[in-house]
């Protein structure tokens, strides 16, 4: 009988960088993911999210991309792979494939004509139903904005961490009366089901709602700042947790604003990682471009007051 793991800790959302062809780098893959590995604290790497650009690739790139991050981590941290598609069978095949290449737990989004058109509960039950029992793996569910058609209610995430495989919740609610509310369901429902805050641009407040760790695009740029940043929640220790939130603060708001993340968030995302020497490219997949002219400048000073300059080359190594 297959066994389910809850995932706990800070969880990088990976960036994939490109070559000049726009194909996938596999060695600066490689290299970043074992950077991302080495930092104690990380509860595991995902591929495959919106800041994997999971949009741009094709099913067999998504595979890809999955293989290449469990090939080089090798066990140090666990892979857990996006599935992000329209109908329950589509996301059973990709599930499956996931697991294939490696990957020891799976992040469901929401099917993305459920923005436009709505779901029903069964429809959602459903579509967890058909992933858990074809790959038998540990699931992610990705709660989208409170605003959207595609939002869970809490009833719902009530039911949903009740089914075997759903180990694990990724709260991205982004409304606080409402995550609030979804956090006591699920804790109610199933109190060992984990929960991520997935709130990369105020992290601070919704760590301190008692969640079990950070499912995060930010920590694939900052994972030590962030680190820190929960240890000090965890430890009790605000006035260490606000000194450290004062520095993610400055870069938040050069990358993402006033906004949550976006395409053009990410664009700045990959900047930021270029700049800080995380990565060798900024490169984007069309129809999304890096950022040019004042944008850059922005981050690049942020980067100088937050003192991450400093830090390139360890990061290189």
């Amino acid at each position: 009988m297959a066994e389910y793991r809850a995932f706990r800790g800070i969880v990088p959302a990976m960036v994939v960088p490109f070559r000049d062809d726009y194909s996938i780098d596999e060695d600066e893959l490689q290299r970043l993911a074992r950077w991302l590995a080495g930092h104690q604290g990380i509860g595991g790497l995902v591929t495959n999210g919106h800041t994997g650009e999971v949009f741009a690739l094709r099913a067999a790139e998504r595979e890809q991309v999955t293989r290449i991050v469990a090939e080089a981590v090798r066990g140090r941290a666990p892979v857990i792979s996006g599935i992000c598609c329209e109908s329950p069978e589509e996301a059973a095949e990709h599930a499956c494939m996931a697991k294939e290449a490696g990957a020891s737990g799976l992040l469901v989004m929401p099917a993305h004509h459920w923005l436009r058109f709505g779901m029903e509960p069964e429809h959602v039950i459903e579509h967890f139903r058909r992933v858990g029992e074809a790959a038998q793996i540990s699931l992610v569910v990705h709660v989208y904005p409170a605003w959207t058609k595609a939002s869970y209610p809490s009833s719902l995430l009530a039911e949903l961490v009740q089914m075997p495989w759903v180990t694990t919740v990724k709260i991205g609610t982004r409304e606080i009366s409402q995550y609030e509310r979804d956090l006591h369901a699920i804790r109610r429902a199933n109190p060992d089901c984990s929960i991520l805050t997935c709130h990369d641009e105020y992290l601070l407040p919704t760590m301190v709602q008692g969640v079990d760790g950070a499912l995060v695009g930010f920590a694939s740029f900052i994972p030590e700042l962030i680190l820190g940043l929960y240890q000090a929640v965890r430890d009790g220790d605000l006035p260490r947790a606000r000194e450290i939130y004062e520095r993610i603060y400055l870069l938040k708001e050069a990358v993402y604003g006033k906004d949550e993340p976006s395409g053009a968030a990410h664009a700045r995302l990959k900047t930021a990682m270029l700049l800080a020497g995380r990565i060798h490219s900024n490169r984007m997949r069309p129809p999304l471009r890096a950022p040019e002219g004042a944008t850059v400048e922005r981050i690049r000073q942020a980067l100088q007051t937050a003192g991450l300059v400093q830090d390139a080359q360890e990061a290189r190594k």
